[in-house]
This record gives C-alpha cells, sequence and structure tokens, in this order.
C-alpha cells in the first residue's frame, strides 16, 4: 500500500470512524497511524534513520521527513540521526549544537508485513486511548450507583454494560441467589475503579453497605440536601440492614423522613433490594444509648461500655434474650457492626448470678485475710470494697459510715489490711529474687514486688529487659485475626496496668539507662501540645 493522492483522504475517514466507534478523540488515532507510518519507514530507510510522519488534519496528505541533530564532534554517535556543525553547513546557514535538520524524504512503499505491522500499532494505541477515556471518566465515580445493562454471565459473575465501558458484578456481591439474563436492566454501586494491564476495571456491588446508603440518598432528598445525615449502616444482604440517621434540623424527624408517607420512601429501598428488611434508627453520640436503639424491637435492662476494649456488655430480661441475639445471631451481629463494638449479651439472671458469684469471692477475701466473720464481710463487700488496698488506704471516714464500725474498728481493719499487704509484698520479693530478678527491676518505681514476679516469670528480669518491652506487652490490647478481635493479655494488666501507665513506664526505664535523651521527650510532647491547640481552634 503506497501513501498515495488516491488514499489520503482515506486516512482522514478511517481514523474518524474509528474514533467515531471507540468514542475517543480523532487525533489520537491519526498520531497511531503517524507513529505506525513511521515505524514502516524505519524499517525501508534504516532503523538508525530518525524518520517522522505528519498526516494533515485536512487534506490527510502524509509527509515522510527525516531529522537529524547538531551534536559535538566528539558526540557523534549516529551518523544517520546525527551531524556535527562542519557537516551541518552544507545545509544551514549558522547551524549550532542542538538545531535539527529536516528534509523531506520520499513516501515508502507498504508490503504485506509493514502493513500489518502498522495495523498492529494502530489498534493498540487505540485500545489505549480507549483504556484511558474509560478510566478517566468512571474513576470519579466510585461511591455512586449507576443502572446498566447485563451482556452475560461468566461463572457466575455479571457483566453489565455501564455505557462507556462494561462493569463486573461479581458472585459475591450479588443479593441473595439473584438471576439475570441478557438484556436486564440493572442497578448497582461503584465499587472500585482500577488501572489494570488489560484495562480499567470496573467493580460493581449490591451489597455494599453503602449501596444502601446511596439508595437513600436518591429516595429521600433532605439526605441529599444534608438536612439528615447516613451515620452507619449495617446490612445482611437480602435479608435485613439497619441504619443509624441524625437530623441536624430540630423540625424534621429523621427516622419519618426516611420512612416517608405510608413508608413510601423506605419501600423503594427495600424492593430495590429484593425485601431486605430494613431497621432506620436515631443516631446518638452517647454509644450506650445508641446501642439500645439498635437492638430493637429487644428491651435493654442495663449497658456497660469498656471503651478500652471496644467491648459493651448488655443485660436484657430472660425473656427477651431470644428476641436480642435474633435469628442465627442477627440482630446483634447488625447492632455490632453498626456500632464498630463486640457486644456481650446476658440476661438478667445470668447477671445476678456473676455479681452473686463476685460478692461471694470478695467476702471470701475479706474473711481470709482480714479474720472477719461473714456478716462483717459482706458489710465491707456491700459498701463497694473489692481488694485489700481499698481497706488499707482509704479514709478512715469511709469506714466509719458502716454501720457498726467506730474508730477503734476502723483502725484495726486497716492495720490488719496493711500488714496483710506487707507480709504479701515481702514473699512476693523473695519469689522475684529466687527467679533472678535484678535489683534495678526490684527498686524500679512504679513496680511492685508482685509485678516483679510477673516480669520475671516471663524471663523480664532486668531493667534493660523491662526498657525493650512494648506497652502492649505489659498493659495489654487488642489484635484483628481473620475478622475477630483477640485479646492479648498484658504482664502487668491483672495489677490495673493502663497503656498509657505502660508507656510512661517504659519511656522512664529508657532514659534512666540513658537510651532517650529526656529533652527530647520533652520537645516532643509541647509539639503533641501545639498540635492539639491548632486542632481545636
Amino acid at each position: 500500500m503506497a501513501i498515495t493522492s488516491a488514499n489520503q483522504l482515506e486516512l482522514l475517514q478511517t481514523a474518524e470512524a474509528v474514533a467515531r466507534e471507540k468514542m475517543i478523540d480523532p487525533g489520537l488515532v491519526v498520531e497511531a497511524m503517524e507513529e505506525s507510518l513511521a515505524r514502516a519507514a524505519k524499517s525501508r530507510y534504516g532503523a538508525e534513520m530518525d524518520i517522522r510522519v505528519a498526516i494533515d488534519r485536512k487534506t490527510g496528505r502524509a509527509t515522510f521527513t527525516r531529522v537529524r541533530t547538531v551534536v559535538e564532534e566528539e558526540e557523534l554517535e549516529n551518523y544517520q540521526a546525527e551531524l556535527t556543525v562542519k557537516q551541518a553547513k552544507q545545509y544551514m546557514a549558522d547551524p549550532q549544537i542542538g538545531d535539527t535538520y529536516v528534509e523531506e524524504v520520499p513516501p515508502v512503499e507498504l508490503g504485506r508485513i509493514a502493513a500489518q505491522s502498522a495495523k498492529q500499532v494502530i489498534l493498540q494505541k487505540v485500545r489505549e486511548a480507549e483504556r484511558d477515556r474509560q478510566y478517566d471518566e468512571f474513576k470519579d465515580r466510585a461511591g455512586t450507583i449507576i443502572n446498566g445493562l447485563v451482556k452475560r454471565e461468566e461463572y457466575g459473575n455479571v457483566i453489565v454494560d455501564v455505557g462507556r465501558g462494561e462493569g463486573i458484578l461479581r458472585r459475591n456481591e450479588k443479593i441473595g441467589r439473584e438471576a439475570y439474563r441478557p438484556g436486564d436492566r440493572i442497578r448497582c454501586y461503584i465499587k472500585d475503579v482500577r488501572r489494570e494491564t488489560r484495562g480499567p476495571q470496573i467493580f460493581l456491588s449490591r451489597t455494599d453497605p453503602q449501596f444502601m446508603a446511596e439508595l437513600f440518598k436518591m429516595e429521600v432528598p433532605e439526605i441529599y440536601d444534608g438536612i439528615i445525615e447516613i451515620k452507619a449502616v449495617a446490612r445482611d444482604p437480602g435479608s435485613r440492614a439497619k441504619i443509624g440517621v441524625i437530623s441536624y434540623d430540630s423540625g424534621i424527624d429523621p427516622v419519618g423522613a426516611c420512612v416517608g408517607m405510608r413508608g413510601s420512601r423506605v419501600q423503594a429501598v427495600v424492593n430495590e433490594l429484593q425485601g431486605e428488611k430494613i431497621d432506620i434508627i436515631p443516631w446518638n453520640e452517647d454509644m450506650p444509648t445508641f446501642l439500645v436503639n439498635a437492638l430493637q424491637p429487644a428491651e435493654v435492662s442495663k449497658v456497660v461500655l469498656d471503651e478500652e476494649a471496644e467491648r459493651i456488655e448488655v443485660v436484657v430480661p430472660d425473656e427477651q434474650l431470644s428476641l436480642a441475639i435474633g435469628r442465627r445471631g442477627q440482630n446483634v451481629r447488625l447492632a455490632s457492626q453498626l456500632t464498630g463494638l463486640d457486644i456481650d449479651i446476658m440476661t438478667e439472671e445470668d447477671e445476678s448470678k456473676r455479681r452473686q458469684a463476685e460478692f461471694e469471692v470478695r467476702t471470701k477475701l475479706f474473711m481470709d485475710t482480714l479474720d472477719l466473720d461473714e456478716f462483717f464481710a459482706q458489710l465491707l463487700v456491700s459498701e463497694g470494697f473489692t481488694n485489700l488496698e481499698e481497706v488499707a488506704y482509704v479514709e478512715q471516714d469511709e469506714l466509719l459510715v458502716i454501720d457498726g464500725v467506730d474508730s477503734s474498728t476502723a483502725e484495726e481493719l486497716q492495720t490488719r489490711a496493711r500488714e496483710h499487704l506487707e507480709a504479701q509484698a515481702r514473699a512476693a520479693l523473695e519469689r522475684a529474687t529466687e527467679l533472678g530478678a535484678d535489683e534495678s527491676l526490684l527498686n524500679f518505681e512504679g513496680l511492685t514486688p508482685q509485678m516483679c514476679v510477673a516480669l520475671a516469670e516471663d524471663n523480664v528480669k532486668s531493667l534493660e529487659d523491662f526498657a525493650t518491652c512494648a506497652d502492649w506487652e505489659l498493659a495489654g490490647g487488642w489484635t484483628t485475626v481473620n475478622g475477630q478481635r483477640v485479646k492479648d493479655d498484658g504482664l502487668l494488666e491483672p495489677y490495673g496496668i493502663d497503656l498509657e501507665e505502660a508507656q510512661n513506664m517504659v519511656m522512664t526505664a529508657r532514659v534512666l539507662l540513658g537510651w532517650v535523651d529526656p529533652d527530647d521527650l520533652v520537645s516532643e510532647s509541647a509539639e503533641v501540645e501545639d498540635d492539639a491547640v491548632e486542632a481545636e481552634e
């Protein structure tokens, strides 16, 4: 194929046809043609030559040119694409380093192989342009809802025509046992758009919690306008869902607005989600209160929140337990997802048994250590005393409020408690020494002899060993394994040491050992405070 006047306009017509079909810029197709023709010309004139092709956008005429660059004589390497200043003077009036000399060369005759190669270059460039166009169009649409047509199903995954591209709805992103046939209309949530080697991949979902949130945004104008905000969503796709909403206008009920007149708004969402039942719950910043709402229709008697462990304990009446848990644990599971907390549910009877067991343990502790009768020990527990330290070091006035306790009795109680604690400390000190605990560890401020025993049993026997510990190793913490929160027991956790205390103790040990400059700690603390002030402002 020769580039002659007979087929010059055909180049532009082909470029426009391809661009129209692929919905890309015709200029990109023309550039691909120029590159393919240049490659073909290089195969004819020589690969070392710098051959360039320019196609006139109006006439379609292809101009082949050879470009040579002026370089220093000692830098001349490619005689076909470079020339020295002396050589350039034959063609140019005043050549300078970096100038280019361009001369037109005859068009090439494209053989079968060259034509096929040119076609491959054009197709490759067109595919790349098409992929870039698709990615640019959809990358900012992640997190929105899109309507499409089902094209086909591959191994349970649905391929969806979304206009200028194709999306994939994986089998695990479909609701229940949804089945689609080619040509069916489908509404999906664009979960992610990624650029991959085979082109942009548009991942769709119908099970993502945000799909339901976006559906409500479409059905409820107050959500779209920002008057009502969806704070949390939890779904068991196709079965049941819970959604937490809050209104920033005191005159608008967030739950009522989402339900709509005679349930019209929520029913539209339910129909799209294949009959998924939706509980709409008023959001509350107080997490226990929000959880009580989230567990509806079950009634809750008491809630105890452990913020550090991100767990919450819920007590319900005996007859409400199955309702609170829900079928196959669905109700409590959705409430847990909604609040972001692990939930422990127990009946009032179970809680009563647990409290009774704790009461008996503490009563026995005071009976054995303070040599008290059962009645008097129960009085101490009833007043809220849980351990010997509280009895030994509490203000005496707090003991005097107990019926039958006068000053001499209170003093005797505290004396017995202190003597027992001192005896325990002496025994623990001897045990720690037997285990090989170093004096530097035994004398470290903040560590009791009992703590030193726990550390020595775990082979932490010197201040250096202690300084290498992580705060969570001492105070304990939580890690997530396979989606489940797992408790990590800390060496000093039984003695009430929390993460902040553990961190301070470890840093103090490092300062004493000279591992850390105390001035650095002061400067870091000041920076943290400044950042906190700026954040508040």
